[in-house]
């Protein structure tokens, strides 16, 4: 009665003419159906679905319990975004997956507006992007633990609370900090839903089971500090994301000096702490490293020519993408952002592109001669857990806030294609205009700007409607793309015109024209919004924008 995928010998306690050695192999499935071998859970799964029918009462009601114990369920049950104030961006809310470990490979299914979701970690994330209209969708989630629905309701409009929420909603006013936590403590794996919008607090409202978000008219007073005009002030690296304030992005940047490197500097990124920038030196075959307080260069020698390069979530991990000129060499440094020693060289398809790690840790990486986008697990060891086929070629990759989309530009066939995280199946390819070399999300989730090398131009598109518009004048060769941390400012990299170009997302006008190096490459800007970085080819710098 058993599979091969359970221990020796517990399909004879089943079958044995004892109730009591059949009870005890039952509960020995249900530990295993609570387990983390996933094999052995399913497996032990299906047996307890079986003798639920079994002609003993005791054994079946034994075995209803551990499926029961051991399906699928969300805490809390249903989300409530409650009445929200029109052109509010995007709503997150995270649900807790309760359950054996084996309920994290459901199968989501995701009905509504404007809704969105997908499973992180042993959580999932449901977001919201208000149109003009009620939200009475449904997240629902199928595979081997069960099956679960989870509501999800929301309107536009400032009504009155419904179902109670009055109370809770009252106490907001003396907040300053823009999360709420329940005050009781939960079970680590009964962490309520919580709900965040630009501008909203949380609010879980106790012995309801509804996450509810309520919009704030106030924003958290917060002192200003004044930085040098080189860089931020100096602190230990904690490779902990910023927590500085956002930032208003300005029209017109200001260059406040330049930072030299290694040969022929390409990719940038910088840390998630604001703290280090990263650059790839092509001519070098040297990754820089460089500390931002105080200007100081160090270098870590690799492989093979670097090209472009991205950091983990976490700041611990620095992944570099290599290939010769003969397109020898192709793969991926791994960098311990601490000690700034090699890790491992992972193998990738021909000319890997400007790689990127998505929200769920992912590390994506565009292979620009293979059509494909490969998607690596960076764990240990590191291993390549799919690819998405995409039209040639593609050059880099980005995603949206909530990990539901991915897009990258397909550089030769003059396409964005959008990639449906849930499945990394390909949606659709967008045309637009002439060799897109470079695109960036917008922080808020809401827009796409892409860079097309040939057209002298950006075309924006609508992340949600996909909808394309442009193209935008800019300057020459626009080689590369980014967004302000506030999305209030796009900039394109114009290697042939040696500027940076700032476009507003909104209508595409070019607000300001800023002169850099020579050759500028790629753009980075800092988490905490205040400065990005330009890599300059033929200068061998880095240009310091002040954009914040």
């Amino acid at each position: 009665m058993t599979s091969d995928n359970l221990p020796p010998g517990l399909g004879e306690r089943l079958d044995a003419a004892d109730l009591d050695t059949r009870l005890t192999a039952v509960g020995e499935l249900r530990e295993l159906a609570a387990g983390t071998d996933h094999e052995a859970a399913v497996a032990a799964r299906a047996v307890l679905v079986r003798l639920v029918g079994d002609d003993s009462r005791q054994l079946s009601t034994a075995a209803e319990e551990a499926l029961a114990a051991t399906s699928i369920a969300l805490d809390p049950p249903r989300i409530d975004f409650g009445p929200v104030a029109p052109g509010t961006p995007r709503l997150l809310a995270t649900v807790a997956i309760l359950g054996s470990p084996v309920a994290l490979s459901s199968r989501l299914k995701v009905t509504g507006p404007g809704l969105r979701a997908r499973i992180a970690g042993d959580h999932l994330q449901v977001a919201w992007l208000p149109g003009s209209g009620p939200l009475s969708g449904r997240v629902s989630l199928d595979g081997p633990a069960g099956a679960a629905d989870l509501p999800v309701t929301g309107h536009i409009g400032f009504g009155p609370p419904t179902d109670g929420r009055q109370d809770a909603l009252n106490r907001l006013g003396s907040l300053r900090s823009p999360l709420t936590r329940p005050s009781r403590p939960l079970p680590a794996r009964r962490i309520r839903g919580v709900v965040i919008a630009a501008a909203a607090a949380l609010v879980l409202l106790a012995g309801t089971g509804i996450a509810a978000a309520v919009t704030l008219t106030g924003e958290p007073e917060t002192p200003t500090v004044a930085a040098p005009s080189s860089a931020p002030s100096p602190q230990p690296s904690t490779g902990r994301p910023s927590v500085a304030p956002r930032l208003v992005s300005v029209d017109k940047p200001t260059v406040e000096g330049a930072i030299r490197v290694g040969d022929e500097p390409e990719g940038v990124v910088v840390s998630p702490d604001s703290r280090t920038l990263y650059v790839a030196n092509q001519s070098s075959r040297v990754l820089s490293v460089v500390d931002l307080a105080s200007r100081d260069v160090r270098s870590v020698t690799l492989r093979n020519t670097p090209r472009f390069v991205t950091v983990s979530r976490d700041g611990r991990r620095v992944f570099v993408s290599m290939y010769e000129d003969d397109l020898s060499g192709s793969g991926v440094a791994v960098v311990d952002a601490q000690s700034l020693k090699v890790l491992e060289n992972l193998r990738t398809g021909v000319q890997p592109y400007a790689l990127a790690v998505d929200p769920g840790g992912r590390l994506w990486v565009p292979i620009h001669g293979g059509r494909n986008v490969e998607i690596w697990t960076v764990s240990d060891p590191s291993k390549l857990g799919g690819r998405v086929f995409v039209p040639e070629n593609p050059h880099a990759v980005a995603f949206d806030t909530d990990g539901q989309r991915a897009f990258t530009p397909d550089h030769e066939s003059s396409t964005v294609s959008v990639i449906d995280m849930r499945n990394d199946k390909r949606l659709r390819s967008i045309p637009v205009s002439k060799a897109p070399h470079s695109l960036a999300v917008s922080p808020d989730g809401r827009t796409v700007v892409v860079a097309c090398f040939e057209a002298n131009a950006v075309d924006v598109i609508d992340a949600v409607t996909l909808e394309r518009r442009g193209p935008f004048p800019v300057g020459t060769k626009p080689q590369a793309a980014a967004f302000a941390t506030d999305s209030g400012h796009a900039y394109a990299v114009n290697e042939g015109s040696n500027s940076v170009s700032v476009v507003d997302p909104g209508s595409g006008r070019v607000t300001a024209t800023v002169p850099v190096g020579r050759s500028p490459r790629v753009i980075a800007v800092a988490p905490d919004g205040r400065y990005a970085y330009v890599s300059n080819g033929d200068d061998d710098t880095i240009t310091i924008l002040r954009v914040g």
